[in-house]
């Protein structure tokens, strides 16, 4: 499921609305509450569940549903059938804005109504668990050993388990993911004396490589995304990754990270970048900016771009990309993002990144918990995590799927096995967005020229509203 990044605010549905929502959504049980037999209807024969979507054939993220309603429920249905069961699957798409559809899965959650099965975005998880709209999956099945001793979990690196997880419980399980490197223009790279096969083990080394690629006329050496337009991207391409890579996280430990060293050393970093002609400011502040950029990598205008596996598969794609670029096997390079230095990431780690995507939970409501489990566990296996892809090469939670569709093609195996590993996950909790906009807003007053003591303490007021009180926020 690719990862939704709308983040904006939607207002609460009326209570006609709410009526509406209640009375047509799902086949869970509204009558029901906490505290219920995690067993209640476990030798049923006759069984009816629900999947929820953000998606509709034809519409929105088509391919998505045209798998679930098309091929996983009649095979499922079959497989059960197979074993007596006879089972009743519809598909629950939809195919609004991404806030809106969270908001209208929202009030049928509160209403102990919905589907039994859903897809949300990773960053809604936390929230979700927080309002109380989804439990664990041990408690929603009722035996942690039934949950924990499924196979599938061995394939589905731990890192990658965090996107359906909240403070250290697995509440669902991963769909697809991605992740973000520095990708480089080979030819630029030869043209200044840099090394085809470049991997930075450092922030020196980035800017070392910017300095030689700033002597090519023409050229802007580096983009990392920054500034309020380029929305999310600028959080999930640029400062989140380099946050990570100073050994900080943007929450933790329940509070959000503030005017602390670390950010202080991100937004130099962007000083770094932005002030001495490395990058180009006006790029950051256009409506269209990252699209103009995707342009200029492919016109060989600039040297080096954070960005994630979107870029190479949809982006510089050389045969219906946005941005095509023929020579793009051979003409672009990836490296992982180092840390500000070797062993100062997050877990001590040297190289860092960080990842999106979106999970399937269970609707703790549902009349048929065991059913739902097995078919959650029927529509991760590797015969339909592989069947989803419809022969494309996508990189899945999966990694013995991933293993077999993308050993051809050596920048998603790379994704894959170097960067799914080392990876990390948003925050998913109600006020990220806010903070999201605060960061964006503090890369973009650097840009700006305001310098970096200004600009981190302007974004920590705007996190102490964000958060509600300043004991929420990190500060040192």
């Amino acid at each position: 499921m690719r990862s939704l990044s709308r983040l904006t605010t939607v207002g609460v549905l009326g209570a006609a609305a709410l009526a509406l929502l209640t009375g047509c959504l799902g086949s869970s049980d509204s009558g029901d509450s906490g505290g219920q037999d995690a067993n209640r209807n476990a030798d049923a024969k006759k069984v009816e569940l629900t999947i929820g979507s953000n998606s509709v054939k034809g519409g929105k993220s088509s391919a998505g549903a045209t798998f679930l309603e098309d091929v996983l429920i009649p095979k499922f249905v079959a497989d059960q059938k197979g074993k007596g069961v006879d089972v009743t699957v519809k598909f629950q798409g939809d195919g609004s804005d991404d806030e809106v559809y969270k908001q209208k899965l929202s009030l049928d959650l509160s209403n102990k109504s919905g589907p039994d099965l859903f897809q949300i975005d990773g960053i809604w998880v936390g929230e979700f668990a927080q309002a109380g709209y989804i439990k664990p999956l041990t408690d929603t099945v009722g035996d942690a050993a039934k949950v924990n001793d499924w196979d599938g979990w061995k394939q589905i690196p731990e890192s990658v388990q965090a996107l359906g997880s909240y403070n250290g419980q697995r509440y669902g399980v991963p769909g697809g993911t991605d992740g973000r490197v520095l990708y480089f223009n080979k030819k630029l790279f030869q043209q200044a004396g840099l090394p085809a096969d470049w991997q930075p083990k450092s922030w020196d080394d980035i800017i070392s490589a910017g300095q030689a690629l700033k002597k090519l006329p023409g050229v802007t050496p580096i983009q990392i995304n920054a500034g309020t337009a380029m929305g999310e991207a600028t959080t999930m391409q640029g400062i989140l990754p380099l946050l990570v890579g100073t050994g900080a996280t943007i929450n933790s430990d329940g509070k959000w990270l503030g005017n602390t060293p670390q950010l202080r050393q991100v937004l130099d970093f962007y000083h770094q970048i932005y002030s001495t002609g490395l990058g180009d400011p006006v790029l950051q502040k256009e409506a269209k900016g990252r699209d103009k950029s995707f342009a200029e990598f492919a016109a060989n205008k600039i040297g080096v771009l954070g960005e994630s596996d979107y870029f190479w598969r949809s982006v510089v794609e050389p045969k219906e990309g946005v941005a095509k670029m023929a020579d793009r096997d051979s003409a672009v390079g990836w490296a992982l993002i180092p840390a500000m230095k070797p062993g100062a990431g997050v877990k001590g780690q040297d190289f860092v990144s960080m990842s999106g995507g979106g999970a399937t939970v269970i609707n703790p409501n549902t009349k048929f918990p065991q059913q739902a489990w097995e078919l959650m566990q029927f529509m991760n296996s590797a015969d339909m995590v592989k069947e989803s892809l419809d022969g494309a090469a996508k990189i899945t939670q999966r990694s013995d799927v991933n293993s077999e569709v993308l050993s051809g093609d050596p920048m998603l195996s790379f994704i894959a096995d170097k960067v799914l590993p080392i990876t990390q996950f948003r925050p998913g909790l109600a006020e990220y967005p806010k903070v999201s906009a605060a960061l964006q807003q503090a890369t973009a007053d650097v840009v700006a020229g305001k310098s970096t003591d200004a600009a981190a303490t302007a974004y920590e007021k705007a996190v102490e509203t964000a958060a509600g009180s300043k004991d929420k926020v990190t500060t040192n």
